[in-house]
């Protein structure tokens, strides 16, 4: 699937269905799960249609036995031996943005 060419919308759509699929598969009911996972039955029908809370998505992946997913949703970053010499072992807490950076005049004011 080309998350790509999807709206934000359309990929939360696309996960709800995935989770609602899933719950199916393991024949339990949006209540059963509501229950197992201590949230109301709205949040479970909310995150089954894209929208609701990471919380609750979190732990409804879990009620599943799915959290093994999350590594291929997200994977974890892999520091590079290079970077983590140039880090000196430390790791990294801030974004440094673009440095150098001017508008179209290249006065270097906004």
């Amino acid at each position: 699937m080309d998350y790509y060419s999807m709206t934000d919308k359309g990929i939360e759509a696309e996960l709800g269905q995935r989770l609602r699929a899933l719950r199916l598969r393991k024949n339990l009911t949006q209540q059963q799960l509501a229950d197992a996972v201590a949230v109301s039955v709205n949040s479970i029908k909310a995150i089954e249609k894209g929208k609701g809370k990471i919380a609750t998505l979190v732990a409804v992946v879990r009620e599943m036995g799915a959290l093994d997913s999350l590594d291929a949703f997200i994977p974890p970053v892999q520091v590079s031996p290079l970077q983590l010499v140039k880090l000196k072992g430390k790791k990294r807490q801030r974004a440094s943005g673009k440095r150098g950076v001017t508008d179209s005049k290249g006065d270097g004011k906004w």
